[in-house]
């Protein structure tokens, strides 16, 4: 199994407190699974600054393959930082050469060597997911908050669907049925520290969290995410594969970068 993260990365920036580090949704998945022994790589673009330097020798540092992490004159994506407590909170988003990314032919012929991609709103392929899907590569979506009609047209295209919500409610529940049956195999939702449900269209699955002393909850979606597809490409069972989600967020909150 060779795993891409496809679309979206960026530079988080913590101004007050002059930090700063590589991410993005998929990047942060794609380290996980680097870390995790799966073959892993990244398709995207950064600019020619500093910023897009240190992405570059981050992912090379984890073992990623970059061949296709494009770099075009301008700025790499950005996103200001803050922290409410040890809450991150996303200020303001500068896309920089984001803005315009499109996969290339050769993009697209790297991504069908791959047995499963990663990406997410702001990947800027969803596009290019039936094709994907149709050749037989596993689409794992992130669809962070949106827990509304937006994922809707995209929902067909997905095997593994993943939001983020803050209670186990009815609203929720319902929600998971609803997108389960418009095509994933499995629906996921976290729910912070109120832990994680996960449905395949018979079943709910819960799973609680491993409680360790915050310090920036950036990257505990996607750290649980990577973990509870490193599951599945185990073959583990979808409450092994919550419980390695869980495993894995525990770490990354207790750190402040996503990884």
């Amino acid at each position: 199994m060779r795993v891409a993260g496809v679309g979206f990365n960026c530079m988080d920036i913590y101004d007050n407190l002059q930090r700063y580090y590589p991410t993005g949704n998929s990047v942060d998945f794609i380290i996980h699974m680097s870390r995790f022994g799966i073959q892993s790589s990244m398709i995207s673009a950064v600019g020619t600054d500093k910023h897009g330097e240190l992405m570059i020798e981050v992912l090379r540092r984890e073992n990623v393959d970059v061949s296709h992490l494009h770099v075009e004159e301008g700025d790499t994506a950005i996103f200001k930082m803050d922290l409410n407590g040890n809450d991150r909170v996303h200020k303001e988003k500068l896309a920089g050469v984001m803005e315009n990314f499109a996969l290339t032919d050769d993009d697209i012929a790297f991504v069908l060597e791959h047995g499963m991609i990663h990406t997410n709103l702001s990947g800027n392929i969803i596009e290019w997911l039936p094709r994907f899907r149709a050749s037989g590569v596993l689409v794992v979506f992130d669809f962070t908050t949106k827990v509304n009609s937006i994922p809707e047209p995209i929902l067909p295209d997905v095997d593994y669907a993943f939001f983020s919500y803050d209670q186990d409610d009815t609203r929720i529940l319902e929600y998971m049925k609803w997108a389960q049956a418009l095509g994933p195999r499995v629906v996921v939702v976290t729910l912070g520290e109120k832990g994680s449900i996960a449905y395949d269209g018979q079943s709910f699955f819960r799973e609680g969290i491993l409680k360790v002393p915050v310090v920036n909850t950036v990257g505990a979606g996607d750290s649980f995410c990577a973990g509870f597809m490193y599951g599945v490409i185990q073959g583990r069972s979808i409450p092994d594969s919550l419980r390695i989600g869980a495993e894995t967020a525990a770490a990354v909150v207790a750190k402040f970068e996503p990884y």
